[in-house]
């Protein structure tokens, strides 16, 4: 590794430790260091604040992570879990699972549990319709219109079973899609925890492919890349890491397009490790400093990621233009 990487990673390390330690403080009441170890009258805050940074951290690293996998897979710096219609799929499976279970009585963690399968197999089936689309469409581009579409079919049957959702399932469900990053337990922490886990394990093993794949088809099969092995693998490792965020923090919306195009701005974009390992610190900071601007105004997270994200798209859409 370089110097300047080197350098560049510890800038992003202190970065990320120090807008952790602000979160921990960030709310209505001034807490304590006792708080955070000892029983107090605040140790609950403590622990729900100590939940909310845990829950960026991991959110950070997989969003990204996800955008990363698929912007180098599709070689399109616009691909993404959200505009390829991933977390929409995603979301519309959690609202199912939201409004036709409410009668069904389960303990919290197998709700949990449920609540993050039913957001992956939505994502993995989207995943495997848009690979096999992908085959069909010689310009990739068009995969970001059959997103859109996906994206839109999916919102409309959301409004849908909004409208016919009896009361306690709506509210549920509005809460779920807010971001509410206060309300994720510290069962939800483990379930995610693990995804996200089994999602890394995946995607550490498609990067010498990926780097294959970048110079070409012809010579990653040269170097013996299976193709149809990191396709499955790029679904599932993209969809995991999405998926289960999405399935307790709602969704988190361009995150996972703007992080990576950043990294590429700010290191060489052909070193795809690095690149990884760059999107995971610059995704901790930047979910950590939304999650305190939605505690100081108390504005919705989705809602400022994608105040935050929509001019940043823009901006990428008219530098290709230009170019």
């Amino acid at each position: 590794m370089s110097k300047k990487f080197k350098i560049l990673c510890l800038f992003l390390l202190i970065a990320v430790t120090l807008t952790a330690l602000i979160n921990l403080n960030t709310g209505f009441l001034s807490l304590n260091f006792q708080d955070f170890f000892q029983d107090s009258t605040n140790s609950q805050i403590a622990e729900i604040r100590v939940n909310r940074v845990l829950v960026m951290l991991l959110a950070g690293i997989s969003i990204p992570t996800s955008g990363f996998l698929m912007q180098e897979y599709f070689q399109n710096p616009l691909a993404g879990p959200d505009i390829l219609g991933i977390t929409s799929v995603a979301s519309l499976s959690v609202a199912f699972y939201i409004f036709f279970s409410h009668n069904i009585l389960l303990p919290e963690f197998l709700q949990n549990s449920f609540l993050s399968l039913s957001a992956i197999i939505g994502s993995l089936v989207l995943m495997l319709v848009l690979l096999s689309m992908s085959n069909k469409f010689q310009d990739k581009s068009y995969l970001i219109i059959f997103g859109f579409l996906v994206s839109a079919l999916a919102g409309a049957i959301v409004s849908l079973l909004q409208f016919y959702a009896e009361n306690q399932s709506l509210k549920n469900y509005i809460l779920w899609s807010f971001g509410a990053n206060n309300m994720v337990s510290r069962n939800q922490i483990i379930v995610l925890s693990i995804l996200i886990f089994i999602g890394f394990l995946i995607c550490f093993k498609t990067i010498k492919p990926l780097i294959g794949n970048s110079l070409g088809s012809s010579y990653a099969q040269s170097l013996g890349v299976n193709l149809n092995h990191l396709k499955l693998m790029i679904i599932v490792a993209s969809s995991l890491l999405s998926a289960s965020v999405t399935a307790f923090l709602g969704p988190i919306l361009f995150i996972g397009i703007i992080v990576p195009h950043f990294c590429r701005l700010i290191y060489n974009p052909a070193k795809l490790w690095q690149q990884w390992i760059l999107n995971m610190f610059l995704g901790m900071l930047m979910m950590l400093f939304f999650s305190i601007i939605a505690e100081k105004t108390q504005i919705p997270l989705n809602v400022i990621s994608s105040v935050f994200g929509i001019p940043v798209i823009l901006m990428m859409l008219l530098k290709q233009n230009k170019v």
